[in-house]
């Protein structure tokens, strides 16, 4: 393909078309359903799938077909047909994928911003959603735009853009399975909702870790008392809540300490946390804003720790009253909702069955434990990379960024990502995106880089070409 042709496609269509879109979606509040039990009737969803379906109609791409599937009961999903170009119609489907429901606004925007109101400053564009994962869909659709105004080929491509993903994608299956026939045979999988730690070069990530959350309930009264009346003689949910933890947790490093719940790191995996340690020394101590200091100071052990090594959050509580109405009452329930993310390779349901047992047996005090929410998705490894690939990342590293591409394992999780490991085994996998190390995906003042963004849209452009040329 001619490079200019394909720039020039990829930075008018942004500026011109791209941005004021995303801009309207942006102020579109499309909570993820885990986020939003009444998604059916607000409505939202749906309208984000009109926005980005319309948008996309009005294209025009010769050929394309566009769908919005939704079977009972489950959040809709948009589905854009882009035959492939004459010379490629044999090399399989690309399937690009990205989603358009959102995380939950949370509060403390700075000032002059709004999850909700779009706002450009500085060659960014604010709110939730614009770049975890709103972009998505038109990179990929203006990536397939610049491919061909360049003169250049692709196969047949898939756009897939669901609307569960912040929720773990619990809809995916059935909708995979209700489209295998559509889909046909996958051979290149593009996922845009990933990133890196620089906006300098295209970033590869090679792994994800998967995701067990549950929700624990201790009761250890029928009704709350008064503390000084029960305090010695009733134990205290919370600490009988926090010896069960004690079990799965080491206190003092962070370790877990189920086996079920660890895998032997893959060398290559080690080799390239150790290359994006030497491009940038030191940078995963300052990735966040630590009070204090980071859980290591090797750089090496801090990324493997983030990429290969189970972890455990406590991300949601109930059952306290806010310190300013707290009185001395000995409450009757404690309830913590846990969050693991688990090794890439790691046995999602062997290490929720682990966590299971660690909870609930020899309860110090008989107290009653309820295990509620549970939620277990596993990991993914990426496949070893194609000639044609590894020369085509080589190209745009070059052409595009003019720096070396670099590959890393992510902390998150995309479930879809495993899903298509390993229902589509022969498949190359593409998983990047324009996130960057500040770009506040989930928290206050999430921001799009509009040039890394469109940086990513060129290369998925040439990789495409490739594809359709190997």
């Amino acid at each position: 393909m001619e490079q200019k042709s394909v720039r020039e496609t990829v930075v008018s269509n942004w500026t011109d078309e791209v941005l004021p879109s995303l801009s309207g979606l942006v102020a579109i509040p499309a909570l993820s359903p885990a986020f939003d039990s009444d998604w059916a009737k607000s409505g939202h969803l749906a309208a984000a799938v009109e926005h980005v379906r319309s948008w996309i109609a009005a294209r025009e791409i010769p050929g394309a077909t566009l769908e919005v599937v939704e079977l009972e009961g489950r959040s809709p999903l948009l589905v854009v047909d882009v035959p492939a170009t004459s010379e490629s119609a044999e090399k399989g489907t690309v399937l690009l994928y990205g989603h358009l429901d959102k995380q939950p606004p949370v509060g403390g925007w700075s000032e002059g911003l709004d999850p909700w109101t779009p706002v450009i400053r500085d060659g960014r564009l604010y709110g939730r959603g614009a770049v975890d994962d709103g972009y998505s869909g038109y990179a990929a659709t203006t990536a397939i735009e610049a491919v061909r105004a360049a003169g250049g080929e692709h196969s047949r491509a898939v756009v897939l853009l669901e609307t569960g993903e912040e929720s773990g994608s619990p809809d995916l299956p059935a909708y995979v399975e209700h489209l295998k026939e559509k889909l046909g045979t996958v051979s290149l999988v593009v996922c845009l909702d990933a990133g890196g730690t620089d906006y300098k070069r295209l970033w590869l990530t090679t792994s994800l870790r998967g995701m067990l959350h549950v929700n624990v309930t201790v009761k250890v009264l029928e009704s709350a008392q008064h503390s000084g009346m029960a305090s010695g003689i009733v134990a205290s949910s919370f600490r009988v809540l926090r010896a069960l933890i004690d079990r799965i947790e080491n206190v003092e490093t962070g370790e877990i300490k189920l086996a079920e719940l660890s895998v032997d790191i893959p060398e290559n995996r080690v080799d390239e946390a150790r290359g994006v340690v030497e491009i940038a020394p030191g940078a995963a101590k300052t990735l966040f804003p630590v009070v204090g200091r980071p859980v290591s100071d090797d750089d090496l052990e801090l990324l493997l720790n983030n990429s290969w090594r189970p972890t455990l959050s406590v991300i949601g509580a109930e059952g306290f009253p806010l310190p300013a109405e707290a009185g001395n009452v000995l409450r009757d329930s404690t309830t913590l909702t846990l969050s693991f993310r688990l090794p890439p390779t790691a046995d999602a349901k062997a290490a929720m069955e682990a966590v299971r047992h660690a909870l609930t047996t020899d309860v110090p005090y008989d107290a009653s434990v309820e295990l509620s929410g549970f939620q277990a998705e596993n990991g993914w490894n990426a496949p070893d990379t194609a000639p044609w690939l590894d020369k085509a990342l080589h190209h745009v590293s070059g052409e595009v960024f003019g720096e070396p591409h670099k590959s890393y394992g992510m902390g998150g999780s995309i479930p879809f990502m495993g899903l298509l490991g390993e229902k589509y085994p022969e498949a190359q996998f593409l998983v990047t995106g324009a996130c960057g190390p500040d770009s506040n995906i989930h928290v206050p003042d999430e921001w799009l880089n509009i040039d890394f963004a469109q940086r990513v849209t060129e290369a998925v452009a040439h990789i495409l070409d490739a594809h359709a040329r190997s």
